[in-house]
């Protein structure tokens, strides 16, 4: 959320109003006085770099936005933005690689805030199988890989209930960060043509389902995989704290034996993981 000329109590009270709380529920809830947080707001009283970031903790507001919230305020920023081959990042990347190289034989990426692809270990390249080029250019995103007509749409079984699934977590994601970037690549994706003959998406889940499948047809036949998320606890960072690893595990029997027969003798010897740098 790129607003350089409003002060800080400008960009106090807009995440207030974001997340939906009045003056007095964010006092009560920062146990400060209702009067010195409007006077905060209004420019009447200038906040401590402490009350800045107590705030900003109370109101949870990304770290990339404290940093210009912070920059408002008129103090420096205190969160750093490393590249992953950061040799301060070190540790967090060896974490990355273990969890990403332990899903093999299942795919594994580690995603930004914008659905860009950062990191893969690799596995079942069979995804990709007739995507268009120009989408598997780095930084590949996501997004456009699974709702583009010419991306994997064409072939995910339950294409519309993914694709409802895809856009309300995007949807989630810009109400919690205000990101421009995020909101405009929603307006992109949801312009997309749906590709002709997806069905309806049901109402009611499967029978026995516990999270919305990724189901996809490739040549050796139909995959299904639930996903489950993993982020850094205690960031620090601006880079690992809108990180996230996104981790895929067959949802039935015929998955997991179609998956473990394409990966065969390469099951032997796992390579190390891709990042979209490299």
């Amino acid at each position: 959320m790129d607003q350089p000329h409003l002060s800080a109590g400008d960009l106090l009270r807009q995440w207030r109003q974001r997340r939906r709380l009045s003056q007095l529920q964010l006092a009560v809830q920062a146990e400060i006085s209702s009067r010195h947080l409007s006077f905060i707001e209004t420019g009447r009283a200038q906040p401590s770099r402490e009350m800045v970031l107590h705030l900003a903790e109370e109101l949870d507001i990304p770290m990339r936005e404290r940093n210009v919230l912070l920059v408002a305020a008129g103090y420096a920023p205190i969160f750093a933005q490393r590249s992953l081959d950061d040799p301060a990042l070190a540790a967090a990347r060896s974490a990355i690689d273990l969890v990403l190289q332990a899903q093999r034989p299942y795919p594994a990426f580690a995603i930004d805030r914008h659905w860009n692809i950062v990191a893969s270990n690799g596995a079942l390249p069979e995804l990709f199988t007739g995507v268009a080029p120009e989408l598997l250019k780095p930084p590949m995103n996501a997004l456009r890989l699974s709702l583009h007509p010419q991306g994997a749409a064409p072939r995910i079984a339950n294409f519309r209930k993914w694709r409802a699934h895809m856009l309300a977590v995007t949807r989630r994601r810009i109400e919690i960060t205000g990101d421009q970037v995020l909101a405009d690549l929603l307006h992109e994706v949801t312009a997309y043509p749906v590709p002709a003959g997806k069905a309806p998406p049901q109402t009611a889940m499967e029978e026995h389902a516990f999270a919305v499948p990724f189901k996809i047809v490739i040549p050796a036949g139909l995959l299904s995989f639930f996903s489950t998320t993993t982020v850094f606890g205690t960031p620090v960072d601006v880079t690992l704290s809108e990180l996230a690893l996104e981790l895929f595990f067959p949802a039935d029997a015929a998955t997991a034996e179609i998956v473990h027969r394409l990966a065969g003798a390469t099951m032997a010897t796992p390579s190390r993981p891709i990042f979209a740098a490299e």
